[in-house]
């Protein structure tokens, strides 16, 4: 069974994340998303995130037919502890992660990158932003 391992915080969820668990689980038989529990986002992006509570994200990830598993995070540590675990064939990150540490990455048989579809961005989205 080939795993493939996708983590992020998937707050406000937009075509683009959709994009992105179509395209990893195309990859293998089984595709583990990892979500930032809300301690952890509200102390990377501020007191008003995350918009929507991590039960209610795990409940719509688990919704989505190209995910099998929906996973809580709380540090890198415990997130390199997760992938440590799972030890997926393929981990898949924004590209905006080229040439940055991959946390776990090192676990895993390989990272690719996925492309952004459009402008698709939660914050825009969360600013009422019509631009994309």
């Amino acid at each position: 069974m080939k795993t493939i391992f996708v983590n992020g915080c998937f707050d406000v969820l937009h075509r683009g994340h959709i994009e992105l668990f179509k395209y990893a689980r195309s990859l293998g038989d089984s595709l583990i998303v990892a979500i930032d529990t809300d301690d952890r986002v509200k102390s990377m992006k501020g007191p008003t995130r995350p918009f929507n509570n991590q039960f209610d994200r795990k409940f719509i990830l688990d919704s989505i037919k190209y995910i099998d598993k929906v996973l809580f995070f709380y540090s890198d540590k415990n997130l390199e502890d997760l992938v440590y675990l799972y030890k997926p064939h393929i981990m898949v990150v924004g590209s905006d992660w080229k040439n940055k540490k991959i946390i776990g990455s090192q676990y895993a048989n390989e990272v690719r990158y996925f492309e952004r579809v459009g402008d698709y961005s939660t914050t825009k989205i969360l600013q009422g932003s019509s631009d994309w």
